[in-house]
């Protein structure tokens, strides 16, 4: 059955996919977002969304009738791999997908499944995340974000920031807090709404990297409907630390270097010369491959309910720290020239904005000093921790 399967999918992919499609992201516009004001690059890009979500395979592994493929879990695995063989480009990058969706799929109603999951699937619907404020980052609970019960809607107060994108966003999922007097961890609840929604605005932020994807983002005097929160009122914690474990597996997977080979294969002439370096590249591509390994088997225990709740954690801090030792190593390889920052022979300084942007993997999803200590009490059960 399985071999069966795998045959079916190569010769649909062969047909389906094109040329374009698998070639290796070279900027930010190779990435589709999609969102009801997307915008493609070219026509190649968007037919690759609509044949794979067409047959559910933008999220091969949610139920069909929520907008996905029906896969199993062995089927999911094979798809990935026939994708990882022609060099396929992903065709949807989306919070909706990796964040959103399964926290709809586990604490949603079926009304909200209806709503949203398929045009998530789609990629008709752009999401941006409203956690973190000036005042509540690694302390996410201590979120003071203001949210009313008027009776026949919702009225939220406040202000986040480092929100990924939400300058480009049509909606958000955001925390709120519904009873001040409540302990921090409760009284939260889990609201999604329209950012086109009147009182909602945002600012850009710039990072070091020249680059801005993260924005702050203020709510004033924004009516939600009522039936838009997930979940039960002021139990909304459950659902954003079930959400920051699949954030946690999404910002892992930049260990993996996307739909990239081995590092020394790319790197193959610049290190050449410089047996030191060739070294560190060697060691980082077996580490890479133990990373890879890592992930499948934690994938694989994660559908199976067999996962440790700590482990997204784990795969968080190994991942981030990985993704930076690779473009620390590609810095290192392109010597003095991998710092120009402008010209079109660097692709306005591609390597560079690269490597200073893996800083904030570090601190993004949860700081890697949260991480260890969450895995210090969790999973080594350490004194103390």
């Amino acid at each position: 059955m399985s071999e069966s399967f795998r045959q079916e999918t190569r010769a649909w992919l062969e047909a389906n996919c094109p040329p374009e499609m698998r070639q290796p992201v070279r900027d930010e516009t190779d990435y589709c977002w999609g969102g009801r004001n997307a915008v493609f690059k070219n026509e190649a890009q968007r037919q690759w969304l609509d044949r794979m979500a067409g047959r559910g395979w933008t999220v091969p592994d949610w139920p069909s009738e929520d907008g996905g493929g029906g896969l199993s879990p062995e089927e999911t695995k094979i798809l990935k791999q026939e994708l990882a063989r022609i060099g396929a480009r992903n065709p949807l990058y989306s919070f909706g997908i990796s964040m959103l969706g399964p926290a709809l799929l586990k604490y949603g109603n079926e009304a909200q499944k209806k709503r949203f999951l398929p045009e998530i699937a789609r990629g008709e619907i752009r999401w941006c995340q409203g956690y973190s404020e000036p005042n509540a980052g690694s302390d996410l609970a201590s979120l003071q974000t203001k949210c009313e019960d008027k009776g026949d809607h919702w009225l939220v107060n406040g202000q986040k920031v480092w929100t990924s994108y939400a300058d480009k966003a049509d909606w958000i999922f955001c925390l709120v807090r519904t009873d001040p007097a409540a302990p921090k961890h409760r009284g939260i609840s889990f609201l999604l709404f329209d950012m086109a929604s009147p009182g909602v605005s945002t600012k850009p932020i710039l990072l070091i990297s020249g680059y801005s994807p993260f924005c702050e983002t203020f709510f004033d005097d924004v009516k939600v409907p009522k039936d838009q929160l997930v979940g039960e009122v002021d139990k909304g914690w459950d659902v954003a630390k079930y959400l920051l474990g699949h954030e946690r597996e999404m910002i892992s997977g930049m260990g993996l270097g996307g739909q990239s080979g081995a590092l020394g294969e790319a790197l193959r002439e610049a290190v050449t010369a410089d047996p030191a370096l060739r070294a560190d590249v060697a060691r980082f591509d077996v580490d890479a491959m133990a990373f890879r390994a890592m992930s499948e088997r934690f994938i694989d225990e994660l559908k199976a309910g067999r996962a440790h709740p700590a482990q997204p954690s784990m795969m968080k801090y190994a991942g981030t720290e990985l993704n930076k030792r690779r473009h620390e190593l590609v810095m290192a390889a392109g010597g003095s020239d991998a710092l120009e920052w402008e010209s079109e022979r660097s692709r306005k300084g591609k390597s560079a904005r690269e490597w200073l942007r893996t800083k904030a993997n570090s601190i993004e999803g949860g700081t890697s000093e949260i991480q260890l200590g969450i895995i210090a009490k969790r999973i080594l059960d350490l004194p103390g921790a």
